[in-house]
């Protein structure tokens, strides 16, 4: 149970993370944000570059698809603009991975999350209906962001002591989709496949799933997090529906190429991380891995 209340409130305080930096973000941007996309999208390779850009900085996927996805209902943006961003947007989300690998195992996180929340809030509570609230509002989320990571981290390396999940792991098509349909159901309820990845990534290093079934799952969650975009373009301008189901065909078919490559794209990342001397750490290889996946499928 207290495994469970903590693998829980980890989630908890990633989720709320995610949305503190979405919205403090999203506030202290403004309509910059809109007039950004409007001028980087000019042709698809730039619109990619801005869908990546912005969906790094705010650490939300969903966020940006569905705001294109709002932007072209709005006729603020051309279909053909609004697909690069939505395409850039699935290389921008890599970013989780790569902020769970480099900091949520490697560097003691109350060291500096715990003062970004304080000076977050600070920022927050002097600078009220101004934009310096919304900029401490992301700063808080941060914060907590690298928190929730660390409490996921400890919750599944106690989990590992007690559960044996190596006779429900294969390597076979039939278990790969299983473990891919985990990571897409992980990321229908919680609506956040950073959420899903978090979680794949910090029990895959507490050793409870093996690298290729959590590559299994980090594929599903990316094509779980189409759902969002359908969800948003319900009601919707045809335009608008088009760009969501190119992102449900992009997910899909980006998802079904990664799967029948499998073993072939974790052969290409331990390749990269020797020659990066880089040691074999499973969420480095799996935040490489879903970096390569998704530039090969842009």
């Amino acid at each position: 149970m207290e495994l469970l209340g903590s693998l829980i409130g980890g989630l908890g305080l990633f989720l709320l993370a995610v949305g503190m930096i979405t919205d403090g973000l999203r506030m202290a941007a403004g309509e910059a944000l809109r007039d950004l996309l409007g001028r980087w999208t000019s042709t698809p390779l730039r619109g990619i570059g801005a869908g990546a850009l912005v969906t790094g900085i705010v650490q939300s996927s969903s966020a940006v698809t569905v705001a294109t996805i709002g932007f072209v209902n709005a006729n603020l943006l051309t279909m053909n603009q609004a697909l690069g961003v939505v395409y850039g947007a699935n290389i921008g989300t890599t970013m989780t991975g790569w902020l769970v690998a480099a900091v949520g195992f490697k560097i003691k996180v109350e060291a500096f999350a715990l003062p970004m929340v304080g000076v977050g809030m600070i920022l927050r509570l002097t600078g009220t209906g101004s934009r310096r609230e919304a900029i401490g509002g992301a700063l808080a989320g941060f914060g907590l962001f690298f928190i929730g990571i660390d409490v996921l981290r400890v919750a599944f390396e106690g989990l590992a002591q007690g559960v044996d999940l190596a006779s429900m792991q294969s390597e076979s098509i039939l278990g790969l989709l299983v473990f891919a349909g985990a990571g897409a159901f992980m990321t229908l309820m919680t609506q956040s496949s950073s959420a899903a990845i978090a979680i794949t990534l910090t029990a895959a290093t507490g050793g409870l799933i093996g690298v290729p079934s959590a590559a299994a799952m980090v594929v599903g969650a990316n094509v779980g997090t189409t759902s969002t975009a359908i969800f948003s373009a319900i009601g919707a301008t045809a335009n608008a529906k088009r760009v969501a189901t190119a992102h449900v065909i992009f997910n899909l078919i980006t998802g079904a190429v990664a799967l029948s490559l499998l073993p072939v794209m974790l052969w290409l990342v331990h390749q990269t991380g020797e020659l990066l001397q880089k040691e074999a750490i499973p969420a480095v290889s799996l935040a490489l891995f879903h970096t390569l996946f998704n530039l090969l499928g842009v």
